[in-house]
């Protein structure tokens, strides 16, 4: 027969345990997987892409998707768009994109958005597309960076881009 203090010491041992194993089972997050999709829109034209949900510094959650297009004759092009909340944020098209990283380089991406409307007069104020072909290359993928993303009558959306979405980016631009 067991000593009451070795069971009230088992017991609490054991309550310890349960308790954490709960809070892991809880607060347990799987790391995020690289998910880069093929879709194949006409006969020989395919496109990459990578798709991720982030939050600006409002609590505005932005659609960040990278693809690279590749047509039939081969030409390829690499592009950054970006979907709001309908009515939550309008983005202000005549200014760039900037990714500055945390070392304070500065990159900036022009509007494409034009090319993404039928109706080019009236584009969605919560969609914008960034020609993201001539930064590729020089995009770190040991640092994160911090893309800055200009709206009309408040501050730019500020998102955080870890080095590893970076580096997914990157595989995407890098498809031929």
């Amino acid at each position: 027969m067991k000593h009451p203090m070795q069971r009230m010491a088992s017991f609490v041992a054991a309550t310890a345990f349960l308790g954490l194993y709960v809070l892991s089972v809880v607060f347990h997050t799987d790391p995020a997987l690289a998910a880069i999709r093929q879709l194949e829109e006409a006969p020989g034209q395919v496109v990459y892409q990578s798709r991720q949900a982030l939050q600006d510094q409002y609590g505005d959650r932005w659609q960040v998707i990278a693809f690279n297009r590749i047509r039939p004759d081969g030409g390829a092009s690499f592009y950054l768009r970006l979907v709001g909340f309908p009515g939550a944020a309008a983005i202000d098209r005549s200014r760039p994109l900037t990714l500055t990283t945390s070392l304070g380089e500065s990159l900036s991406a022009a509007d494409a958005s034009s090319q993404i409307f039928t109706n080019a007069s009236t584009p969605e104020p919560n969609v914008g597309q960034y020609d993201m072909q001539p930064i590729a290359a020089q995009l770190p993928v040991a640092v994160p960076m911090q893309l800055a993303l200009p709206l009309q009558g408040k501050n730019d959306s500020l998102l955080s881009i870890s080095p590893a979405l970076i580096q997914e980016w990157k595989t995407v631009a890098a498809y031929e």
